[in-house]
């Protein structure tokens, strides 16, 4: 694991320092070590007890794997790179590069002792490895779970690269990533890739297979990137006839180990793989990283806030591993700062959110309420306060074209029915109105004349008018929110859904519904954007065809969706 510090510079201005107050942090190191202490008088936990636990609440490595002696690379007999390579929030002048060693991703110890192991690395200019420009050793940790995070500095500014591991006689399959635009440079265009929600057991991921040959730039990962349900022994909807998946995965995930093993199913995935070596992600979560519709502290099910915030950190752990995260990153325990910003050049500031760690309880007990004082409340949050003053600190000082933010629920207001007699998701910006005004109006005050939002969550295609009075039929429009469909979530989907008529005739400003999966692209102009609703026709069958659902243009100085 490096140890070196994230750059100064100014594409991605992650702030060191946690976000959380401290009284917030010390609240929850005390809940964990309570928790631990239960939880071991229970025997519940596998990874050592009370002893993990604590270590999780100081992040610091259980006993004695700091300690743990090297591993010859040379001894390996299986090849390590069974999850593929990734890159992920590029630089002008550094790239970060992702790997974990597995030879048996569904074993817990991925057939690999604990031990370090040294891994090699190269980067080149091209595809072929002719003219690398740098390379390095790193090693990869046991506590870890053998991931292998590479920053790589001093990189020319927006231009492609490669890159591959190396451990003992074993070849990583190849990536290809890039660095961004300097920012403010004059940049024309750029094109990019929204996914979410993939549900393994709920079919293939074709449509990573699709993306993996598309020319896009970078790819934002909206949330769900896991589910912790049980997968059976048949990949659920997937039906294997000619494999049975261990008993392992066959049960809600709770612990590290069981989030571990989930990361190794989905992340075996072909097309997945081939999507991650084919371009750099930028990725955030949403709940089933961890579990369905946590809020904050608070968990779905019925349990101890305390024994959920051990849960949280054993989530928010293997996330990171998993992922083509930089250091500042790296879960404390259960907390863990995922906001951040990037710069494409002077064309586009992406702000990516977190609206589920910091967020209040959903009103009225969850579901499709009716809206009242309890959603209402002006001190409800979506963001918590940190991060809000940090959205809005951003916006004020942006000089770019576009403001992009990539988030996970639905932004816009979507009922339910006509009339008065209306419904609105509690888990969505519609439970948290007063949380979505002070966006609305900070956008405003600061002269954001094009707000463009990424969301995934819903399984479903929307394009949306943002309004900047959700109330007010006639009032302008301020943005525009881009909802990507879930690349397997739901399984097949259909174009239409039951309730498309009803949706379209309750809200008139949505513009686009389809019910189908896939992806979402966009190409960013330096006056004007398309976005491509991109869906295959079914997830339950390998090998779908990809069409395109639907294409629409919006104007950065005259926001709103118009057919292209």
């Amino acid at each position: 694991m490096p140890t070196a510090s994230l750059p100064d510079s100014p594409t991605l201005r992650t702030v060191p320092a946690p976000s959380l107050a401290p009284s917030r942090s010390a609240r929850h190191g005390a809940a964990l070590r309570a928790a631990a202490q239960d939880l071991d008088r229970r025997r519940l936990l596998t990874l050592g007890g009370a002893a993990a636990a604590l270590a999780f609440a100081t992040n610091l490595p259980v006993a004695g794997a700091a300690q743990a002696a090297g591993f010859d690379a040379r001894r390996l007999r299986e090849d390590p790179f069974t999850l593929g390579v990734a890159s992920g929030d590029p630089h002008p002048s550094s790239v970060l590069l992702w790997t974990r060693l597995a030879p048996r991703p569904f074993e817990p110890d991925s057939g690999l002792p604990a031990q370090r192991i040294t891994v090699e690395w190269e980067l080149a200019r091209d595809e072929r490895f002719r003219r690398v420009v740098r390379r390095g050793r790193e090693i990869a940790h046991p506590e870890f779970h053998h991931s292998v995070h590479v920053q790589v500095d001093g990189l020319d500014a927006d231009r492609v690269y490669y890159y591959r591991f190396r451990a003992g006689q074993f070849t990583s399959p190849a990536g290809r990533t890039r660095t961004t635009p300097r920012q403010g440079a004059r940049t024309r265009e750029l094109a990019l890739a929204a996914v979410s929600c993939q549900a393994y057991h709920d079919g293939y991921f074709t449509a990573y297979r699709h993306l993996a040959d598309e020319d896009v730039d970078v790819v934002l990962h909206l949330g769900d990137y896991l589910y912790e349900y049980a997968v059976n022994g048949a990949g659920g909807a997937r039906n294997y006839t000619d494999r049975v998946l261990p008993a392992v995965f066959n049960r809600e995930t709770t612990t590290l180990e069981d989030y571990r093993l989930r990361y190794g199913l989905y992340k075996s995935d072909p097309d997945l793989i081939a999507a991650h070596a084919a371009h750099p992600f930028v990725v955030t979560w949403d709940d089933h990283e961890t579990e369905n519709n946590y809020a904050g502290d608070q968990p779905e099910n019925d349990v101890d806030p305390e024994e959920f915030l051990l849960r949280r950190a054993f989530a928010y752990r293997a996330y990171w591993e998993n992922q083509p995260l930089r250091l500042p990153q790296r879960p404390t325990g259960p907390d863990m700062r995922l906001y951040r910003r990037l710069h494409w050049g002077d064309l586009a500031q992406f702000d990516i959110l977190d609206t589920r760690q910091y967020r209040s309880d959903q009103a009225y007990g969850d579901g499709w309420k009716t809206p009242g004082p309890e959603s209402e409340d002006p001190a409800r949050t979506m963001t918590g306060g940190a991060q809000e003053r940090w959205l809005l600190d951003g916006w004020r000082t942006s000089r770019a074209r576009w403001n992009v933010v990539p988030q996970q629920v639905t932004f816009s207001e979507r009922r339910n029915a006509t009339g008065s007699a209306y419904k609105l998701s509690m888990d969505s910006w519609d439970g948290y109105p007063a949380s979505r005004e002070r966006l609305l109006a900070g956008a405003e005050q600061a002269g954001v004349d094009h707000l463009m939002v990424l969301t995934g969550d819903v399984h479903v295609g929307y394009g949306f008018d943002i309004k900047r009075d959700f109330a007010d039929r006639g009032s302008r429009t301020v943005g525009t929110e881009l909802v990507a469909t879930s690349i397997a979530s739901g399984k097949d989907g259909a174009d239409r859904p039951a309730n498309w008529e009803t949706y379209h005739a309750a809200n008139p400003h949505l513009k686009f519904y389809n019910g189908r999966r896939g992806y979402l692209t966009v190409r960013l102009g330096e006056e004007s954007a398309r976005a491509d609703f991109r869906t295959v026709s079914a997830v339950t069958v390998p090998g779908a065809p990809l069409t395109t659902a639907g294409s629409f243009v919006t104007e950065r100085r005259s926001p709103g969706l118009k057919p292209a």
